[in-house]
């Protein structure tokens, strides 16, 4: 007869820290999310700094895919919520230091102006576009005229934005793996580096390409920073945050962190797009495809290890 002591009902399968509450939407939602938010900072960016015309594919033809990255993020958070009629509750509140709510009222901001951006710069892909009603050609005018408004409009929401997908992870204190601060700017920087690899395939001309190349570069650079920071930080806290780091330092996610997201997402793809500086041909798509893959990684592998990190009693 086998004898067993239970000292905790936590220990038993399907209940905390074992049960997943995010599922496969919430990542998803976040990564599309922080695309998003890096495609419309960089082109509000540099239509603030005045230089629309030398940076085309980043300002007029990069934010063509925005509106449906963000439509389909809130698709799948929407089909993650419990109670799906009562969405709308989140409008009637503004809570500072909840940040859903900051999320829902940035969302409720840039979405609509995403739109707006790709209306004022649909002749870039269809020249003879005629809006047909006077309303419209009225509203397009009006905006094109406040361009640079709503550029700095676009800047302050996309920073908001992409912090935002970082914390939402970085303010759940009962997770040890997202209790760091760091989530924030390394999610943030990751969604910067894959709007910069995006801008890259819609640039059109050779030089544009270069410039997000070099930034891609420095952005992953800033990325492994942040990653090695904030493990070293694990590993000088708590017991609890120190076995949150051992997940990735020997765990169960060791492998998939560092090959899918460092090696493959980071490292890779800045070695094939230092061989495009120094003259050597790569196809755009490789190291493009590669960044927004290890960026997805990142935030699935959080979301799922992060639900399994717990505190001891």
């Amino acid at each position: 007869m086998r004898e067993e002591i239970i000292t905790s009902g936590r220990l038993n399968p399907n209940i905390d820290p074992y049960l997943h509450i995010w599922h496969w939407h919430i990542p998803l939602y976040l990564f599309l999310g922080g695309l998003a938010a890096g495609i419309l900072f960089f082109a509000s960016l540099y239509t603030v700094l005045g230089k629309e015309n030398k940076y085309r594919g980043a300002v007029r033809r990069a934010p063509i895919i925005v509106p449906f990255l963000l439509i389909i993020g809130l698709t799948a958070l929407f089909f993650d919520l419990k109670h799906k009629l009562y969405f709308w509750q989140l409008y009637t509140t503004f809570r500072i230091e909840s940040p859903m709510s900051w999320g829902a009222w940035t969302l409720m901001a840039v979405t609509p102006l995403s739109f707006v951006w790709v209306a004022i710069h649909i002749r870039e892909f269809f020249p003879n576009w005629d809006w047909k009603f006077e309303i419209l050609r009225w509203l397009e005018k009006f905006f094109t005229e406040q361009k640079k408004l709503l550029a700095w409009a676009l800047l302050f929401l996309s920073t908001i934005l992409g912090v935002y997908t970082g914390i939402l992870f970085s303010a759940f204190n009962a997770r040890p793996l997202w209790n760091t601060s760091i989530l924030g700017p390394l999610f943030l920087t990751s969604g910067l580096s894959a709007g910069s690899a995006v801008i890259i395939l819609f640039s059109q001309r050779h030089k544009e390409r270069i410039n997000f190349a070099k930034i891609d570069i420095m952005l992953i650079g800033i990325e492994l920073f942040l990653i090695i920071h904030m493990f070293m930080g694990f590993l000088a806290s708590t017991e609890v945050q120190i076995e949150a780091a051992n997940m990735f330092l020997g765990g169960q996610y060791t492998a998939p962190f560092w090959i899918f997201v460092v090696i493959i997402g980071m490292i890779l793809p800045a070695v094939l797009e230092f061989l495009e500086l120094r003259k050597f041909h790569v196809p755009v798509i490789i190291p493009v495809v590669l960044v927004l893959f290890g960026s997805l990684m990142l935030r699935f592998i959080f979301a799922y290890a992060g639900q399994m990190s717990r505190w001891l009693y």
